[in-house]
């Protein structure tokens, strides 16, 4: 069996970038990855500005605390002062670039308005509450390399150096579909040996939930003419198939020969748990070009599991992304392992009001409530026990969903 990191070295080796990219208002770039870096094109902040509501003055002019100055001017945030007059303080607001002259900021806090005046209740030191020009970011910095995955703050860093718009990759267009004459969709009724398919919800959700867009091809008979039709279909306009269930070896699983006949695929027995087989290969596309192919187990937390961990990377290389890999916490496990499996581990557990991690009591790949229950999986090394009070890695949903 391949480890984990095995697999997903081979995985990301195989996929190249989408080569396509299309120009996208700020505002609507939320979680796409930058197909070219950022420069500023100014100074952040552009001049010298206050970050304190109060008094801009000269340190000479204030000797001693208690000193009375008369009030010169008032500057609100979006105006320009004056020079300021010597001897004299402006009244200045949060964000009100700092008039020529002032070499401080007091804070009104320390200042009493006295009439015309304002009494200066400490002695200042120079530049105190004064945000420099360019102290954020420099004319032409890079503030946003290539390959960065854009986050709420990074749109906001964006925003700050004048990007109205921005160069991104173009969404990788994913087809999903589901094997299996025993899957009925919710709503119908269950006849006897059926399952409600769980699996094409979940994925569709995370392929969502990674910005990409989403062909669901619905659950396809366990034919393998049907199966190779799916396929011909799903790559005709997509970058990426996702499937669950049938990449076993039984004479119902049609996925493999499937893929085979349609173009190539590779059969890798990972050691994890849950999740161990995945099929990877392409499609052909009429016309040439092909599109890849990820066949996941059909066990509802398998197929969970091994998209977070193989399938979202892919997605994000597809897009340029330079940082894909996964960074686990360190937390104490609230609960006992005793006896570890020989491959490495994925249990779902929950963090608690103590500051540690408590373990769902099933861990079944087939138990999908665990994942509902849980907020993170701690990643078990193989063969590892875990005894209450140890240290664990845990890699918690919010980084895995997203």
């Amino acid at each position: 069996m391949l480890t984990l990191d095995e697999a997903l070295a081979r995985l990301l080796s195989a996929i190249r970038p989408l080569a396509e990219t299309e120009r996208v208002s700020t505002f609507e770039a939320l979680g796409r990855v930058l197909a070219e870096g950022v420069r500023s094109g100014l100074d952040v902040p552009p001049q010298d500005n206050t970050s304190m509501d109060g008094y801009a003055l000269r340190c000479a002019d204030v000797p001693a605390a208690g000193t009375l100055l008369p009030v010169s001017q008032r500057i609100p945030a979006g105006h320009v002062g004056q020079p300021l007059q010597p001897g004299s303080a402006a009244r200045i607001f949060t964000g009100a670039q700092i008039p020529p002259g002032a070499d401080a900021v007091v804070p009104q806090e320390q200042c009493e308005s006295e009439g015309e005046g304002v009494r200066i209740g400490i002695v200042p030191a120079p530049g105190q509450w004064i945000r420099r020009r360019g102290e954020d970011v420099t004319y032409g910095a890079e503030v946003l390399a290539r390959g960065t995955r854009l986050t709420p703050q990074a749109l906001g860093l964006a925003a700050s150096v004048g990007a109205a718009a921005l160069t991104v990759s173009r969404r990788p267009r994913v087809a999903l579909f589901s094997t299996g004459d025993e899957l009925v969709m919710p709503g119908e009724p269950l006849k006897p040996g059926a399952i409600y398919n769980s699996n094409r919800f979940t994925l569709r959700g995370l392929i969502q939930a990674l910005g990409c867009e989403c062909a669901d091809l619905g659950i396809v008979p366990d034919r393998l003419d049907a199966t190779r039709a799916a396929l011909r279909e799903a790559a005709r306009h997509n970058d990426l198939i996702v499937t669950s269930g049938g990449v076993s070896v039984g004479e119902e699983d049609h996925l493999r020969p499937g893929v085979q006949a349609e173009g190539r695929v590779d059969y890798w027995q990972m050691a994890i748990k849950p999740g161990k087989p995945l099929a990877f290969g392409e499609v052909r596309r009429d016309g040439g070009g092909h599109a890849w192919f990820m066949g996941l187990p059909g066990n509802p937390v398998s197929s969970f599991i091994t998209f977070v961990l193989m399938v979202r990377p892919a997605l994000l290389a597809l897009q340029g992304a330079t940082a894909t890999a996964l960074h686990p916490t360190p937390m104490r496990a609230d609960f006992d392992w005793p006896k570890p499996d020989k491959r490495r581990e994925f249990l779902r557990a929950r963090r608690n009001a103590l500051g540690g991690l408590d373990l769902f009591p099933n861990q079944s790949s087939g138990v999908l409530t665990s994942a509902v229950w849980g907020d993170g999986v701690v990643d078990n090394p193989s063969g590892r026990a875990i005894a209450r009070g140890d240290t664990v890695a845990f890699l918690p949903f919010a980084e895995l969903l997203s």
